[in-house]
């Protein structure tokens, strides 16, 4: 039987992990990432920060990552640079990965970003063959009109730099 130590423990291992690699593959599969998944990666959250003992400051500067890239996010959605899901994906992602990480979060997400468009944009000039026909998601991602799931590239990042947070140097540390 599990106890509440041993909830924890596995609540911080495999809540932010599980939901960041469904919203990624959620994006890349049908091209949105369901807010049901963004205000759970915030409820959890606030949940865990509270559970684990974390000061109310450095709940302020998680806050603050997550404000700031909510604030970019939606300048990016307004120029049509990024999905609306995907900048509420990136808010509560930088909520998870703290002001600390965040240029690292930022740069990182940039350039998986950046990869991720390039091999699109290289898998959109072959020609369609009867493999990407039978699949709906990849023709989709094959046709020129459909945007780039950036949510893969926000995934990513914020898997790539979560054993660095606090959630591993101060809540298992």
């Amino acid at each position: 039987m599990l106890d509440a130590q041993m909830f924890y423990v596995a609540a911080i291992l495999i809540i932010f992990p599980a939901v960041v690699i469904y919203a990624g593959a959620s994006d890349m599969i049908t091209m949105k990432i369901p807010n049901r998944l963004t205000l759970g990666l915030v409820g959890a959250f606030a949940v865990l920060a509270v559970w684990s003992g974390m000061p109310l400051a450095l709940i302020g500067n998680h806050v603050a990552a997550s404000v700031i890239m909510l604030l970019v996010g939606m300048f990016f959605f307004s120029r049509g640079w990024m999905g609306g899901g995907d900048a509420k994906l990136c808010a509560a992602t930088a909520l998870w990965i703290g002001m600390d990480l965040l240029l690292d979060y930022a740069l990182l997400a940039s350039v998986l970003g950046g990869l991720l468009t390039i091999g699109l944009l290289h898998f959109r000039e072959r020609p369609i063959t009867p493999l990407i026909l039978r699949n709906d998601w990849l023709a989709k991602l094959h046709y020129h009109e459909t945007g780039i799931p950036y949510g893969m590239a926000l995934s990513a990042a914020g898997l790539t730099l979560y054993t660095q947070s606090f959630w591993f140097s101060g809540a298992l540390g």
